[in-house]
């Protein structure tokens, strides 16, 4: 994708989703000729003679003929979010409409938008920076309020500031560092190696706490992956339809009904939780039902938490015991919970005590608000301030942990002292990484990447 011809063409796409269900579709323009081009078959007011965000009634018209009745909407650059002129056409939502628009909007000389590509235009005119564009797709893919928070607060450039403060303190010792090199012969030290060795340790400090938080953050980004598990016919069919309030699985008497991963994901106070239905653990010759058992251990093991399912009826004390250990050998939070609990005598729950277990009936739906508080509690997420800092991209941890590693080698070159030359490539090492996440080093290669999973209109 060429970031020159980019900068050169007026685009156009549709804005909004297309086929979705709605009276309105908005098409967007943007571009130095996004005015001009509208304004050749726009019928109202002169568009070039308005000012920036201002609305105006007209038609769109090819020729004589009138197409739709429409609200033009217009942005003058660089008070734009492309920092380029740019036109929102709401018209109605017609598929016929819609494709005769974007037609004619073609015909008079704007191209056809690829994925992503306003945004992209909004990096390369310094709208946005490289993880605040990134965050503009998890905008549009926040599914739940924790999800949207930390898009929102890293599209406004929490994070952004963040790197850009400690890259400010870390250029300003390069170049003292680089200036050394000038005077290599008079033997003189412009950068205070302690100062810089304090100063690379905070950072270093800064950047290991933004690392750790990426459990946090990819969990409130794509939600808790939770494994319900236990033996066969314990009732995880219908805790999975209990939670999600659906027949979203078949429930049947019959064990080693479910034989594949059967997910669906719920929204608890502003988290989600993906739970993954699975095969009944337990020895058999059936194929099928052994792959299903195999597929189940190894949800398990990728699961951020297990509810582990038993049923009075079928399990003693001491079989629970022998599970509940088995699961807690994978170091993976786990739920033990109690089914049937209108079954249980009072001396059945005195014997299951000592285990902590939360007791439902999956069936008529006894517990499951008290399981669903224990979720939040396992996960210890609600409690964690969205406003804060939190690294959601794989991208950006990996960035991350290059420059952890370049700062380690300066740390080690202010030790064990090194000339001003092998200090300064180290130096630059990590301003080049932490330059990789907000876009200050960037290929268009990686730009491709990045913005070619947008939508097209976004």
């Amino acid at each position: 994708m060429s970031t020159e011809l980019i900068s050169q063409d007026t685009i156009v796409a549709l804005a909004t989703s297309p086929g979705a269900n709605g009276a309105i579709a908005v098409i967007r323009l943007s571009g130095s000729a996004a005015i001009d081009i509208t304004n050749k078959v726009f019928k109202g007011k002169d568009l070039n003679a308005q000012d920036s965000h201002t609305i105006h009634f007209g038609t769109i018209r090819d020729g004589k003929d009138i197409i739709d009745e429409v609200l033009v909407s217009v942005f003058k650059g660089p008070n734009s979010y492309t920092k380029e002129n740019v036109i929102e056409i709401s018209t109605h939502n017609s598929k016929y409409i819609i494709e005769r628009v974007l037609a004619l909007f073609m015909k008079q000389g704007a191209r056809a938008a690829k994925a992503g590509e306003f945004t992209l235009r909004a990096f390369l005119n310094g709208g946005l920076d490289l993880s605040q564009a990134e965050a503009v797709a998890d905008l549009i893919a926040s599914n739940s309020q924790a999800s949207h928070q930390v898009a929102m607060q890293q599209m406004r450039g929490g994070f952004s500031n963040q790197l850009k403060a400690l890259r400010e303190d870390l250029v300003n010792f390069a170049s003292l560092v680089e200036l050394e090199l000038d005077f290599g012969e008079e033997d003189v030290e412009f950068a205070n190696r302690d100062h810089l060795r304090s100063l690379v340790l905070n950072i270093h400090s800064v950047i290991r706490k933004l690392i750790v938080s990426f459990e946090q953050g990819n969990v409130l980004k794509n939600g808790v992956p939770v494994v319900i598990a236990g033996k066969p016919n314990v009732g995880k069919s219908t805790l999975l339809n209990a939670l999600l309030n659906e027949e979203r699985a078949i429930v049947s008497e019959i064990a080693g009904t479910t034989r594949d991963t059967i997910e669906d994901e719920i929204n608890i106070h502003g988290i989600t939780f993906r739970f993954i239905d699975t095969a009944g653990i337990r020895e058999t010759i059936d194929i099928i039902e052994a792959k299903g058992v195999e597929r189940t251990r190894e949800k398990m093991k990728q699961a951020r938490l297990i509810i582990y399912l038993f049923d009075p009826t079928q399990d003693t004390v001491a079989d629970v015991q022998l599970q509940v250990e088995e699961v807690g050998g994978l170091n993976i939070p786990f739920v033990t919970l109690i089914n049937k609990e209108d079954l249980l005598t009072d001396e059945q729950r005195q014997t299951y005590a000592p285990l902590k277990p939360i007791y439902i009936s999956a069936k008529f739906n006894n517990g499951i608000d008290e399981l669903k508080d224990e979720l939040l509690s396992q996960v210890n997420l609600s409690n964690i301030a969205t406003d804060d800092v939190l690294v959601t991209n794989i991208r950006h941890v990996e960035a991350l942990q290059k420059t952890q590693e370049a700062l380690d080698k300066v740390l080690y070159g202010i030790i064990n002292p090194v000339t001003s030359d092998f200090l300064a490539m180290d130096i630059r090492q990590s301003l080049h990484h932490l330059g990789e996440i907000t876009g200050a080093v960037s290929t268009d290669d990686l730009l491709e990447n990045i913005f070619s999973k947008f939508c097209i209109g976004k």
